[in-house]
């Protein structure tokens, strides 16, 4: 029953947040204006996933989960709120996120007996993993159905391979709390997640990752519940790297943004289809789990090479179509 209750609050938390943030934003300044490079065309409140932090924080301490792995993420939440009204460089924001990111490893040391280079390669994962996911926040619910599908799949891990039990519950209170925000970001946004949400979501997600890992299958296999995401942000990355684009100025030439704004699909079927190859990659890679970590990577490579194929695909087209759209112009 206590779990029942904590996780009912959890949802309406979620939903909450988005409600009342879509209620004072406008002259707390949280509004985010479109640009040419928006993916939508009116001026939409943000900072909506304040309601999924106060879910977080809940849970993990009625949880009893320990601070150092709570506390960090939260104050970066935060922090994250400061920066939807505020914008933070890249300078100032690394730094803290590296800070924080660090401070949860070095906990996870004591256990998993890390050497200096796991340390920092790990927490390069979750900075990581926590900026990609906040760079995949672009059209509506996508990051709320990833965080979904990611924590559910989490809670599914651990749970079927008897790990804490406070951690199998603290996944599915964050996914509840995705999906009360869902209704008021998608099919229509009437409020945007904000960094304060989509960064807290990568940075826990990583932080699960890492501490509900006791080898090297087990982080392959839980890194893989967030595969579309770093997929798209991989294959981007690249792109840009190629034609000498500045990584650090804003874009969109994410393969949901190219489906999204110039293939003209609406939001939410490109949300949910990247829900449902993330649940689909999930799912495959639990059942193949216990063949090993070289049957995981061989599988996630075939799916990696898939989706490669088909941006190769969909960008072509995409350039055909635009180019063709530019003569008639002409004409």
């Amino acid at each position: 029953m206590e779990k029942f209750v904590l996780y009912t609050t959890c949802l309406i938390l979620g939903g909450a947040g988005a409600w009342i943030i879509g209620k004072i934003a406008p002259p707390l300044g949280l509004v985010d204006c479109p640009n040419e490079r928006s993916s939508h065309a009116v001026p939409t409140p943000k900072g909506g996933g304040i309601g999924i932090l106060a879910a977080f924080v809940l849970s993990s301490v009625t949880l009893n989960i320990p601070a150092g792995f709570w506390l960090p993420a939260t104050i970066l939440a935060l922090i994250s709120f400061y920066g939807d009204k505020f914008p933070i460089s890249p300078r100032f924001r690394l730094p803290i996120q590296f800070m924080a990111a660090l401070f949860l490893v070095h906990l996870s040391a004591f256990s998993l007996q890390l050497s200096t280079f796991s340390l920092f390669f790990l927490a390069v994962f979750i900075v990581g993993t926590a900026n990609f996911y906040n760079f995949m926040d672009g059209i509506n619910g996508i990051a709320g159905i990833t965080g979904v599908v990611a924590f559910g799949l989490l809670a599914l891990f651990a749970f079927l391979s008897k790990a804490d039990a406070s951690f199998v519950t603290l996944a599915i209170c964050i996914s509840l709390s995705c999906l009360g925000f869902l209704p008021f970001n998608m099919p229509e946004a009437k409020v945007f997640m904000g960094d304060v949400g989509s960064i807290l979501l990568g940075f826990v997600f990583a932080g699960m990752v890492i501490w509900l890992s006791k080898n090297l299958l087990d982080f392959i296999c839980l890194s893989a519940f967030l595969f579309p995401f770093y997929a798209d942000e991989l294959t981007t990355m690249y792109l840009r790297l190629r034609d000498r684009e500045n990584l650090a100025h804003p874009h969109r030439r994410h393969l949901y943004q190219v489906l999204a704004n110039e293939c003209g699909i609406p939001h939410w079927k490109v949300s949910t289809g990247y829900g449902l190859l993330q649940l689909f990659t999930g799912i495959s890679v639990l059942l193949v789990r216990p063949f090993g970590s070289t049957m995981i990577l061989s599988l996630l490579m075939v799916f990696f090479a898939g989706f490669v194929l088909l941006t190769i695909c969909l960008r072509s087209r995409t350039v055909h179509l635009t180019a063709k759209a530019q003569r008639k112009t002409l004409k």
